[in-house]
């Protein structure tokens, strides 16, 4: 099998089964997180709803940056997705990391969020 497709398969076991014990509720939704090569995204979803709450990215008009991947702008976009999702009203939420490892981007959007004021 191919290098590149064996790790998106894994990458894919990994989520499905971080899934399956990982679920979004209106009190304390679920913060997903996505990375690809350029950029990195967020979202807040309310799984039994089946919506998005509220969402950042660094494709976002208001997170300006001059890179997009790296891990300063992966904190920017945790930054703006707690000021966002304190504005709607969410303050806990339950972190989903996508498959990916906690460690990088995906840690410094985590950070950035806790001290943007989510808890989880």
């Amino acid at each position: 099998m191919n290098r590149q497709k064996h790790k998106v398969k894994m990458r894919d076991r990994r989520r499905v089964r971080i899934r399956r014990k990982v679920s979004g509720t209106p009190s304390c939704p679920r913060l997903s997180v996505y990375k690809s090569l350029n950029h990195v995204y967020a979202q807040v979803i309310d799984d039994l709803a089946g919506r998005t709450i509220v969402a950042a990215s660094t494709r976002d008009p208001d997170v300006k940056l001059d890179k997009t991947g790296n891990a300063a702008a992966a904190a920017a976009v945790g930054a703006a997705l707690a000021r966002k999702a304190k504005a709607a009203g969410v303050e806990k939420v339950v972190f989903d990391r996508g498959g990916f490892r906690f460690h990088g981007r995906v840690k410094a959007l985590a950070e950035a969020a806790r001290e943007g004021g989510l808890k989880f």
